[in-house]
């Protein structure tokens, strides 16, 4: 029976309209689809079970926020089975690319197909309460086979995890993009010990790339009105306008629509893209963060 987790709370059913205006050819760089679970069944695995977020709700979203493109990211729920992933993509005519989660048993045809529909990543995901870690063989064997498919590696962890899982990380040699910054923890300083060996991951290491997305998951505060407007986020901005400030060619946002395991508050997506001018400031920034590196990275036929 299908019934989401109790205490999570649904997408915004309104989202309003950003007042920011995207720079044309603008990618949502991390965002997700959900079933429909009669359709497309949650894994039986799961640690989560979300509520339905179908690929004609995210084009649609796209559209109203200012989007023209989507990289879409297969989520835990799904497990291994990306076949939610690979309809939407293909339904997208072109206008979406996708992160898949595979196994290590998974083979070339598999690959290729997912490859034909529009897949250019694979996530590792090493958040706990999300997924059971995979042993670092499997991890790697995922790595090399995804190498000849010229993928890249996207990794979610924690910022307190990534002392020890630094060697595995700096040992992957292909393009690795960081979900979420290494989820921060914003009660501390951008400039503190913590941040800092975060920003020296992306100092040494050429090939990372990091999204400075997701300040609602990331926020102690939470969207606040100051001075009759509306600003969001304001706890999460010091650490994204560093990363986008130090890396403005490795870097990426995304809306993580449709927002899982949020309970306090369920983000206005029109808000979340009022954001981006506190963290990319100039319209160069703007571009680069939104049209030059995803396009760079998801499309680099296009350029």
């Amino acid at each position: 029976m299908f019934e989401m987790t109790p205490g999570w709370l649904e997408f915004y059913p309104n989202p309003s309209k950003p007042k920011f205006v995207m720079p044309k050819g603008a990618v949502d760089a991390h965002c997700h689809v959900f079933g429909p679970h009669n359709e497309f069944p949650y894994a039986p695995e799961r640690k989560y079970t979300p509520c339905d977020a179908s690929k004609n709700q995210l084009f649609a979203l796209r559209d109203l926020l200012g989007f023209e493109r989507n990289v879409i990211v297969q989520a835990t729920c799904h497990g291994a089975d990306n076949s939610a992933l690979v309809d939407a993509l293909e339904s997208a005519n072109g206008l979406a690319r996708g992160v898949a989660t595979v196994k290590s048993t998974v083979t070339d045809a598999e690959l290729q197909k997912m490859h034909d529909a529009g897949v250019r990543g694979v996530r590792l995901n090493f958040v706990k309460r999300l997924v059971d870690e995979a042993s670092p063989e499997e991890l790697s064997a995922i790595v090399e086979k995804i190498k000849s498919f010229g993928w890249h590696i996207v990794i979610y962890f924690e910022a307190e995890d990534l002392p020890r899982l630094w060697d595995f990380f700096t040992n992957i040699d292909t393009t690795v993009v960081v979900d979420h910054m290494g989820r921060p923890d914003v009660t501390k300083s951008a400039d503190g010990e913590e941040f800092a060996l975060f920003v020296k991951l992306m100092a040494e290491n050429s090939n990372f790339w990091c999204k400075v997305s997701c300040p609602e998951r990331l926020s102690k505060t939470g969207p606040k009105a100051l001075n009759g407007e509306q600003q969001a986020y304001l706890d999460v901005v010091p650490f994204a306008k560093k990363i986008v400030e130090q890396f403005p060619d490795r870097v990426l946002f995304g809306t993580d629509w449709p927002h899982p395991n949020l309970k306090d508050h369920m983000p206005d997506d029109g808000l979340l893209v009022d954001y981006i001018p506190q963290i990319a400031p100039t319209a160069e920034l703007q571009e680069k963060l939104l049209v030059k590196n995803p396009m760079r990275l998801y499309w680099p036929e296009a350029l």
